[in-house]
């Protein structure tokens, strides 16, 4: 019996743990800190309100309640020790195992900006979103409380980071500012109110074509984002941004997307780290010097067959999940291991209601609006199924983005009640009747 501990629950960890489910000489032990498989390319819809936190998360006793074989752990892993194959979690309990397989995720890169590790939001977690999701709506009650903190920045909100995260966040704050929240707060001059995205690069998407790239910022600023491209945050503090031109904006909320890198335990495990502090990984999967140890997901630089490193995807992280249980089984058997293959599904991101661009296989064909909207709606169910998650969300996101009409209803928030669990975009609180 090969005993296999899998560290973290995102998509290459719950993969895994799926494959490994149905063999009955692999016992199977998935630790993860907080018991839950997050879907985290929809964290932004939890941080502006459109989904709920239960719609995207998924307890793994739930998951994998009828496999025997695996076993559900809450812990924070917090040491690696590859020479023995062993774990230790924050209580000082060790763990051993025969394969350790990494799938730990990713915490955000702040470049050593000043004050951006203490006065920005992150959206790498579903704490973090329910973080941003909080502040958001603190913000508007304290100035419909006080109007006159709106001088004050509280209604400019700043998102750090022109990719897909930073877009998908502005795309949905703007939203969520300028056709919800007027009908909750019909006294403010909400019209006042800005969303402001801000990245280096001299475009966004910048992984995308030219031609998405301009499609993007068409949307966006159809949305009322205000773009301030070529410029990097030089300092953060509690209430403003200055900018690398010397802009200075005041605001009492920035969203950080600015960048990645692995998580804290990358460091801490002696395993070899490249570029982001990375795990750089043999063709297996497994790492170099250390065959009983796999390390996948945004933990790792898992190679691309041409001296680059393949992107920090769900659908790369989910794929290397399925293939190094695929590994572990073959060990078990004595068959020989096969280098990791990725079956490129392409790039998408979401930029507004029935707004999105798509660059769908390997060749990159290209799809923007309704095609490629829905597109990301496929991919992101697919995801979702491949998980093993209830659809929920995805219940959730079709009604919201793509049955109901573009257009508000005449039913308004009610201001008493607007931190309730969601918010819809067509002006009805999310705890409706939908069947769970």
């Amino acid at each position: 019996m090969a005993r296999v501990l899998i560290v973290g629950a995102g998509f290459a960890g719950v993969a895994c743990a799926r494959r490994l489910a149905d063999e009955p000489r692999a016992e199977v032990t998935i630790i993860d800190r907080n018991g839950y498989h997050q879907f985290q390319p929809l964290l932004y819809q939890i941080a502006t309100a459109e989904l709920a936190p239960q719609d995207i998360r998924f307890d793994l006793d739930e998951m994998f309640a009828r496999h025997a074989n695996v076993e559900t752990r809450t812990g924070d892993v917090v040491a690696i020790d590859p020479e023995r194959s062993t774990v230790t979690l924050a209580d000082d309990t060790t763990v051993e195992a025969d394969v350790i397989v990494l799938g730990a995720g990713a915490q955000p890169n702040f470049f050593h900006t000043p004050g951006a590790e203490q006065f920005t939001l992150p959206l790498y977690s579903l704490a973090d979103a329910e973080r941003v999701r909080g502040r958001l709506l603190e913000l508007f009650r304290d100035v419909a409380a006080k109007p006159e903190l709106a001088e004050e920045g509280a209604l400019t909100f700043v998102v750090v980071g022109g990719g897909p995260t930073g877009v998908e966040t502005a795309g949905a704050l703007a939203e969520i500012v300028h056709d919800v929240m007027p009908h909750v707060y019909p006294h403010l001059a909400i019209a006042g109110a800005r969303v402001i995205l801000v990245d280096l690069g001299h475009t966004v998407l910048t992984a995308f074509s030219d031609e998405a790239h301009g499609y993007a910022v068409q949307q966006l600023r159809r949305r009322g984002v205000e773009l301030r491209l070529g410029v990097s945050v030089k300092a953060v503090t509690a209430d403003r941004v200055t900018l690398s031109d010397g802009t200075v904006l005041k605001t009492q909320l920035v969203v950080w997307g600015g960048g990645q890198m692995a998580a804290p335990l990358a460091s801490r495990s002696g395993l070899p780290q490249g570029r982001g502090g990375r795990i750089d990984v043999e063709p297996d999967l497994s790492v170099a010097g250390f065959p009983q140890v796999y390390a996948l997901g945004d933990v790792a630089n898992i190679p691309n067959g041409d001296g680059t490193a393949l992107p920090q995807l769900g659908s790369v992280a989910q794929q290397a999940g399925d293939w190094a249980a695929g590994n572990i089984i073959a060990d078990i058997e004595g068959t020989g291991r096969q280098p990791f293959h990725y079956r490129d599904k392409g790039i998408m991101a979401m930029i507004g209601r029935k707004a999105a661009v798509a660059e769908i296989g390997p060749h990159r064909h290209e799809l923007k609006g309704r095609f490629a909207f829905a597109a990301w709606l496929g991919v992101h169910a697919q995801l979702l199924a491949n998980a093993g998650a209830e659809m929920r969300a995805f219940a959730s996101w079709l009604d919201d983005f793509y049955l109901r009409p573009a257009h508000r209803s005449a039913e308004l928030l009610d201001p008493a009640t607007i931190d309730e669990p969601r918010i819809s975009r067509r002006g009805h609180h999310g705890t409706d009747n939908r069947a769970r």
